[in-house]
């Protein structure tokens, strides 16, 4: 990594400019493969915040008044300067969040693919159409939604950010960006990368901070808009609180997906699923397939396999580009996911692989071995509740109706998964699974089709055709004849 990054930046990025923070407050990072503290960042405060939202309010007509083409033309070059930036960004995410190397890389070549997608979007956009009425005529004019505050998870930063960053400056709304505290510095350079993309000063802004600095950004009266992305009892306060002042809200919340494996599924075809849908990132990605549903037909064959081929991977270092699964983010969400494991012994599943033991040979860094259970039950809290780390149930089903019904069983409905050689079998399958996104023999997440969650899992969509209309209200002028 180059030395252009701070790691201990001590000002906010306000109105175009490298502004000192009034708060004085610091919030310590941490390298979770080391447990050593390597930087810190600005635990931003109230005003923090106000003068935030005061500039994004202050660049907004200006803003507002360029066509949706002019903005795209922006996202473009931003698209251009983040690719220049990707590397060093991919680095910093590794060290800020222990996103193995590879899959940091991967985010950041995927993140400017996005922001070129969005900007295609522009020329869907009509800012005015003219109809005619029965008592004479009307313009329905589509006008931005206003400030937009984008609150954002720290397991994938830099998309989260770009899935509601792109569609919310074609709309023509301006920005206040508050990341995870955990992944607060890959965002100065995202700043950097929007200055050089020739973004005028004050349409994105920057505020860092921890719980306190979001609530202040999502109940400020400025804003009028909340993009949020993270677990489901935030979502559910922020939901609250957007109520409360009537603001427009897109949450993308937590999940706890079910992968079906019918009984003429091959498993060799689905070995690369095993990591890439059911445990991506050591397992915290909000749309893991983290409940297996196997045949009883082939249940002990599905089980030695899964088990065999997480056995296989590497866990260790996130920078080595072979390591398959790095550390979980931090402290508290370690003992978090290894209370869980500790709950699924008590309630009776059976450990095949892995435990809430530290890997051998690992005795620094907050590393969990991949982790499966047998002998589930849908009534299980291993089985029901977010874990968010890397631990696989796997459940049996007698018929495909039954498999269908445990899917349903759940308070989430983020997405699915449907496995069979049979394309067209499995997707009559993937009708009836009650989430906003199932993948057919696939766990890919396409920008071009739309994603969210049903239930508890969120509401509204990103990604997809319709991913800019959340930043938009419809204005009618009425007019006499």
């Amino acid at each position: 990594m180059t030395n252009t990054i701070n790691l201990d930046p001590t000002h906010l990025v306000i109105g175009g400019e490298a502004r000192p923070a009034h708060s004085t407050a610091r919030i310590p990072l941490v390298n979770p493969a080391t447990e050593e503290q390597f930087g810190s960042a600005v635990d931003g405060d109230a005003q923090d915040v106000d003068a935030a939202v005061r500039a994004a309010q202050e660049a907004a007509p200006a803003w507002a008044a360029l066509t949706p083409v002019e903005r795209a033309g922006h996202l473009l070059r931003l698209a251009d300067e983040l690719e220049a930036r990707a590397e060093d960004i991919a680095q910093l995410l590794t060290k800020e969040n222990g996103l193995p190397i590879s899959i940091a890389r991967g985010h950041l070549a995927a993140t400017p693919r996005e922001y070129r997608y969005f900007a295609s979007l522009a020329e869907r956009i009509v800012p005015e159409e003219h109809i005619e009425t029965a008592n004479g005529d009307a313009l329905i004019r589509r006008v931005p939604v206003g400030v937009t505050a984008i609150v954002v998870a720290w397991n994938g930063p830099q998309p989260l950010v770009a899935r509601k960053l792109g569609p919310a400056l074609v709309a023509g709304c301006t920005v206040v960006i508050k990341p995870a505290a955990e992944t607060s510095l890959d965002a100065y350079p995202l700043m950097e990368a929007i200055e050089a993309a020739g973004i005028p000063a004050g349409v994105v802004n920057l505020v860092t901070g921890g719980r306190e600095t979001g609530a202040a950004l999502v109940a400020h009266p400025g804003v009028r808009k909340i993009a949020f992305t993270g677990s489901t009892r935030a979502g559910a306060a922020i939901g609250e609180e957007g109520a409360r002042q009537f603001k427009r809200v897109t949450l993308e919340l937590g999940g706890k997906s079910a992968g079906i494996l019918l009984d003429d599924v091959d498993l060799e075809t689905f070995r690369p699923w095993i990591f890439g849908a059911c445990l991506p990132q050591s397992g915290q990605v909000c749309r893991s397939l983290t409940r297996i549903l196997a045949p009883a037909s082939r249940y002990d064959e599905i089980v030695s396999f899964v088990a065999d081929t997480l056995s296989s991977a590497t866990v260790g270092d996130p920078t080595e580009p072979t390591t398959v699964f790095g550390p979980i983010v931090n402290a508290s969400q370690h003992e978090r996911v290894t209370s869980y494991i500790r709950l699924g012994v008590e309630e009776g599943a059976k450990l095949v692989i892995g435990g809430p033991d530290r890997p051998e040979g690992l005795d620094r860094g907050y590393y969990v071995a991949p982790t499966v259970f047998r002998d589930v039950t849908n009534d299980m809290r291993i089985a029901r509740e977010e874990i968010f780390g890397p631990v696989l149930t796997v459940m049996p089903y007698e018929t495909v109706e039954e498999a269908i019904a445990i899917a349903n069983d759940s308070e989430y409905g983020l997405a699915g998964g449907v496995f069979s050689p049979d394309r067209e079998r499995a997707t009559e399958v993937a009708r009836r699974i009650e989430a906003g996104s199932i993948g057919v023999n696939t766990a890919a997440m396409p920008v071009e089709a739309p994603f969210g969650g049903f239930k508890n899992s969120g509401i509204g969509r990103e990604l997809g055709p319709h991913s800019v209309d959340p930043y938009l209200e419809y204005q009618t002028v009425y007019r006499a004849p």
